[in-house]
């Protein structure tokens, strides 16, 4: 398969976005984003998995029958996500609790099941590594987004928390944006994840659209000048 690391990064990141473009992952993505830390864990976890996963699967390739590679990839897959609970749960147990079933549900992305049939299992190490960290960043990203936005909505602070993940002396990380704010519920609320995700995705639309229309009036500035000529 013929690929480049830029066309990965960017496809990661912007191109493809798990979570803007392919639309994949969204339940934890709409459940746990109420704040931008609870966003920031599971995008982190999510993304270890992602790379943990595409780089065994790339290193097992060539060893894995095809009549069984999903359950393989889904094997592989469950044993980072249940390491990497494990690990939250010993050193981050107050934001393991509040992320709660969403963690073990990162075996279900399809996401993370996608990148491993679609690009690991087809490409090498390096390739695989550099995907599965740059889907992870893109999704990310986005939880974090979200997260930040209705946190700002909502409770009119930005990365309360943040000792969940951080420790004690993270505490002073909080931002008091809005002083006695009394919040906007419905940004805290389901609707509100679905709100803030479809104008993310709006953004982004509006954004392609232009460099779409920039780029092609420098193509016909440039067929205008040749013809010229």
């Amino acid at each position: 398969m013929t690929t480049s690391y830029n066309t990965i990064i960017k496809d990661g990141l912007w191109d493809n976005n798990p979570g803007l473009v392919q639309l994949l992952g969204l339940c934890p993505l709409l459940a746990v984003t109420g704040t931008a830390i609870n966003g920031l864990g599971l995008g982190l976890a999510t993304l270890m998995v992602l790379v943990s996963s595409n780089v065994t699967v790339s290193l097992i390739r060539n060893l894995v029958r095809p009549e069984i590679r999903i359950p393989a990839f889904m094997m592989i897959i469950a044993c980072f996500v249940t390491a990497i609970e494990l690990l939250m749960n010993a050193f981050m147990h107050d934001l393991y609790k509040i992320l709660g079933i969403f963690i073990p549900l990162i075996v279900t992305n399809c996401s993370i099941l996608a990148r491993a049939e679609a690009f690991a299992s087809r490409n090498k190490v390096s390739y695989a590594l550099t995907d599965g960290f740059m889907m992870g960043l893109g999704f990310l990203l986005v939880l974090l987004a979200v997260g930040s936005l209705r946190e700002i909505l909502g409770h009119g602070t930005l990365f309360q928390g943040a000792h969940l993940m951080f420790g004690p002396e993270a505490r002073q990380l909080s931002i008091t944006l809005i002083e006695d704010y009394r919040g906007f519920l419905l940004a805290i609320l389901p609707p509100g994840a679905f709100l803030a995700l479809g104008l993310l995705i709006a953004l982004k639309n509006i954004i392609d659209n232009r460099l779409a229309q920039k780029t092609s009036k420098v193509i016909v500035a440039e067929t205008s000048a040749v013809t010229a000529n």
